[in-house]
């Protein structure tokens, strides 16, 4: 094998890599004893044929696209490895000659890593946070937790009101006629959550048990089934359950019955602390994120296309497996919300473009500062994940091996780089 790089605008580079005739032929080979079982030849029994019957019979290139699929991975894994330029995105291949008895030539566009030239990233000025927690948010809290220690109180003697906890029936009509989709039973609704169109549980307000009445509503215009936006409807509906919810008296039964504490005056000094403690994680938060956009709104870089794309789809495959952890496949995510594989990918760039910007600038800056990670910083980390994964250290370095080690060192440095840029950040 060999591997000339020809570097294009960009930050692109076209990786032309030959191989042997001999590597071809081997493949050739592979392809024709992978097919031979497929072909019928007359005269021959099934997977009897030789193959240079079926190369003069179907041209002598019957088997070069199994063989070049064969061959390619691992002539690029080489490639890859003799390649001194850092490449940083999936490769766009075209295969531009393969013969028998010549052998095959192929080539591999690809993004190259962008230089980063570095503004300003120490002593940025960002906004400060107030830390102040304030008797409403303390209230605010503590209401919340009323809310999910409230009990359901039964209720018959008077209409629905906007809070309330009902069930209904319902089923809906367009211009008199029955739509798919638009008949329930039984359906649990609060009035007030926003989860029918609008307008839908504004209508059931002062309704009464078990009496038919009219919801009448109007469509959205972007409502995801196409056939019924826009469109005037007719609810049917009949409540047959209203409940109210009834919340805790705000005493010390209710402080004692919620938390570790005897008294209201105890619990509210606690909610106080930990709102205290949330801001000021959140402020910290905060001030990081805003530090490193400081510092990558102070450098340039040109970033190529295809580095953002291979990015877009490693965010989409992480999207598809937080999904899957959920039980929902990317597949019926789309499916429900009515987006495309096109549409999740322009959503997506933003944050595809903000994580290369981020990563790139912090390793410049990483690379400035002459920031290294030892080893005492990786046995460290190694300690952490053993701990979070409740695995020996031996294992999870084995778990690891080179490859996970040099990338975790990487990561090392690129968590002490953003540390220093947050220590000289100003606050104003």
């Amino acid at each position: 094998m060999s591997l000339q790089v020809e570097k294009l605008d960009h930050n692109m580079a076209k990786l032309t890599i030959e191989v042997g005739a001999e590597e071809l032929e081997e493949a050739l080979q592979k392809a024709y004893l992978k097919n031979k079982n497929k072909i019928n030849v007359p005269g021959f029994r099934k997977g009897k044929v030789p193959r240079k019957m079926i190369e003069k019979m179907y041209g002598e290139a019957v088997f070069y696209e199994d063989a070049a699929n064969e061959l390619i991975p691992d002539a690029y894994d080489k490639a890859l490895e003799e390649c001194t330029e850092e490449i940083v995105s999936s490769p766009k291949i075209e295969v531009t000659s393969i013969e028998a008895g010549k052998g095959m030539t192929f080539t591999a566009e690809v993004a190259l890593k962008p230089e980063v030239t570095l503004g300003d990233y120490k002593g940025v000025t960002v906004e400060k946070a107030d830390l102040t927690v304030t008797d409403d948010e303390i209230n605010a809290a503590i209401d919340k937790e009323r809310e999910s220690n409230a009990r359901a109180i039964v209720i018959t003697d008077r209409p629905v009101k906007a809070g309330d906890e009902t069930v209904i029936d319902f089923e809906g009509f367009v211009d008199g006629v029955a739509f798919d989709g638009g008949k329930g039973e039984n359906y649990p609704l609060t009035i007030g959550s926003g989860a029918f169109i609008p307008g839908f549980e504004e209508g059931l307000i002062g309704a009464s048990l078990n009496e038919e009445v009219d919801v009448n509503v109007t469509f959205p215009e972007d409502y995801q089934a196409s056939e019924l936006a826009g469109k005037a409807a007719t609810f049917k509906c009949t409540v047959k359950e209203i409940k109210e919810k009834e919340l805790p008296e705000l005493d010390d039964e209710f402080a004692a019955e919620v938390s570790e504490f005897d008294t209201l005056e105890e619990y509210k000094a606690d909610v106080k602390k930990n709102l205290e403690e949330r801001k000021a994680s959140e402020a910290k938060r905060a001030k990081t994120d805003a530090a490193i956009d400081a510092a990558i709104a102070n450098a340039t870089m040109d970033i190529p296309e295809a580095m953002i794309q291979t990015t877009q789809r490693q965010i989409l495959d992480e999207y598809a497996q937080n999904m899957q952890a959920q039980g929902l496949s990317l597949e019926q995510y789309m499916q429900y919300t009515g987006l495309d594989t096109d549409t999740l990918m322009e959503q997506i760039r933003p944050q595809a473009e903000s994580r290369i910007k981020g990563r790139l600038v912090l390793e410049a800056v990483a690379k400035a500062e002459k920031i290294e990670a030892s080893e005492e910083d990786f046995e460290a980390e190694v300690k952490t994940m053993a701990d979070a994964y409740n695995m020996e250290a031996d294992k999870v370095k084995e778990l690891l091996g080179e490859k996970g080690k040099k990338s975790l060192l990487e990561d090392i440095c690129i968590k002490k780089a953003q540390e220093l840029i947050v220590e000289n950040t100003k606050e104003a």
